[in-house]
């Protein structure tokens, strides 16, 4: 090979070394900016951002104050996070729910005893997640659920009637605070 076309050999590596990198830093950069904004409405986001709690939570009715919580888990190797129906009873234990949930892609990826996170009022908490079976329990997340959303519901998360039953492929998970 000739020098010169030794020279050229290196220009064009030196280029499409470049342009890989400016794509990685552009991806990377692109991926923070929409975790910043995301998950927003029914679009998912990335990683959820915020101040860290410090302190381990046992009564997490402060929930009930807000319309919907944020989760972040791990989907494989990317955060995946979304915006749900959060909810506590009162003495205090932390619910989420989601009707036909067999459907929806985050709840496929969350196994007993799941590491994740829980954003609300812009603080991110550790915490574990398992999803109720026990048909006692899950009526007392329901009534919990239709008592917040008597609030906090609106057009696209509509307010159940008082009293209203639990449907078949309603699933729920409890949450404990993992710091």
């Amino acid at each position: 090979m000739s020098e010169a076309a030794a020279a050229e050999s290196s220009k064009i590596r030196t280029i499409i070394l470049a342009l890989g990198g400016t794509l990685a830093v552009a991806a990377i950069v692109g991926f923070f900016i929409y975790s910043s904004v995301c998950p927003c409405e029914r679009t998912p986001g990335g990683l959820l951002m915020g101040e860290r709690a410090s302190e381990p939570v046992s009564d997490w009715s402060f929930a009930n104050d807000v319309p919907l919580c944020q989760i972040q888990i791990w989907a494989g190797i990317r955060p995946h996070s979304v915006n749900l129906n959060c909810m506590a009873t009162a003495e205090g234990k932390l619910y989420l729910s989601c009707s036909f949930c067999d459907t929806k892609y985050w709840a496929s990826k969350v196994g007993e005893n799941e590491s994740g996170r829980l954003k609300l009022n812009g603080i991110v908490y550790r915490v574990i997640f398992n999803r109720v079976l026990d048909p006692a329990e899950l009526d007392s997340a329901w009534a919990a659920r239709v008592s917040k959303l008597q609030i906090h519901g609106g057009p696209g998360n509509p307010a159940p009637a008082p009293g209203a039953q639990r449907g078949d492929r309603w699933w729920s998970f409890n949450l404990v605070s993992a710091i």
